[in-house]
């Protein structure tokens, strides 16, 4: 029978220790590459949370990979608040307005509970959730008491902090990082973080090095262990989704998972970059589509996209 990686840390009192380290960033905080440094009892961080817990819904989220939504949906914590201001960011209400309900330990405990007994999904996908490290650990150790078992999914822009994710490490079963750039400075223009590729590619170099080229389902097809990385194919931007490919083709393995995405709105703060002020054509899509091929890039998914109108605006 499978059993999630996190449970042989909580029986050896590993998942405790790592608990208590994370709860020293709450006094000085540095879980992500921000390293605002702030007390968050007294302010909030660069990324907007303090020492409360905010979720702004958790559900049956059927809008992720096959292999993780099955035949229910993930079952999806959405965190408020995030340490990158994305101009397109689809979640703008809660990542950045930080709209959401405060929660406590224990009701983040018993919601972990309730996706696994209640919503009876397959796994718990928590979504931008790297501010609220210190209390999902302390609510895991509360879940397991209980009987909580499900895999974990981490769901990621790849914005992390190398020293986090050592602590993630043997506690999530699953990789969910976005690649959204592999340019500095189209990170700092369209996502306000400095440095965005150098920390997204040191980080997915250490989820692969947790995971490998693992890619264990069980009998129904749903992903209980392994790595898939999305790429958000940008208006403009089909060079930044190359890249990116080349970059999982000869710094990481042909056998990972990738998932290609399409699904780009333009809202948000969009207006203001000219750019990205439209959707992706359909001919944009096919073009990154058919690069994947050319790499022998033949694990993952790819969409069917609609729109066809094409006007050859210049590539960054």
């Amino acid at each position: 029978m499978y059993q999630p990686s996190y449970i042989k840390l909580y029986e050896n009192g590993e998942l405790h220790k790592r608990r208590d380290i994370l709860y020293n960033h709450i006094y000085k905080c540095t879980l992500c590459p921000m390293k605002c440094n702030a007390n968050r009892n007294v302010n909030n961080g660069v990324c907007g949370a303090n020492d409360k817990i905010k979720i702004s819904e958790y559900v049956l989220y059927p809008g992720e990979e096959p292999p993780i939504t099955g035949d229910t949906g993930a079952g999806g914590v959405f965190f408020s608040n995030c340490n990158m201001r994305c101009v397109y960011c689809q979640n703008f209400l809660f990542s950045q307005k930080g709209n959401g309900k405060e929660r406590t330990v224990d009701e983040l405990a018993d919601i972990f509970i309730n996706i696994q007994e209640v919503k009876k999904a397959k796994n718990l996908d928590l979504i931008t959730a790297t501010p609220y490290l210190p209390f999902i650990f302390d609510a895991l150790i509360i879940a397991i008491e209980k009987g909580f078992n499900l895999p974990i999914v981490w769901n990621t822009s790849s914005f992390e902090n190398p020293e986090t994710l050592d602590l993630l490490d043997g506690v999530v079963d699953i990789y969910l990082p976005d690649i959204r750039y592999t340019s500095n400075i189209l990170g700092k223009r369209y996502s306000n973080v400095k440095n965005y590729w150098d920390y997204a590619k040191k980080s997915i170099k250490m989820m692969y090095n947790q995971i490998g080229n693992i890619f264990h389902t069980n009998e129904e097809g749903v992903l209980l262990r392994g790595l898939i990385i999305r790429i958000l194919v940008l208006p403009n931007l089909t060079n930044q989704a190359k890249e990116a490919l080349k970059f999982i083709k000869y710094e990481l393995s042909d056998e990972i998972h990738i998932s290609l995405m399409d699904q780009y709105v333009p809202v948000n703060e969009i207006k203001k970059y000219p750019k990205l002020n439209r959707f992706l054509y359909k001919e944009e899509y096919e073009e990154v589509v058919q690069y994947m091929g050319e790499l022998e890039l033949n694990k993952g998914w790819v969409q069917h996209h609609k729109l066809k109108s094409f006007r050859g605006e210049e590539n960054e």
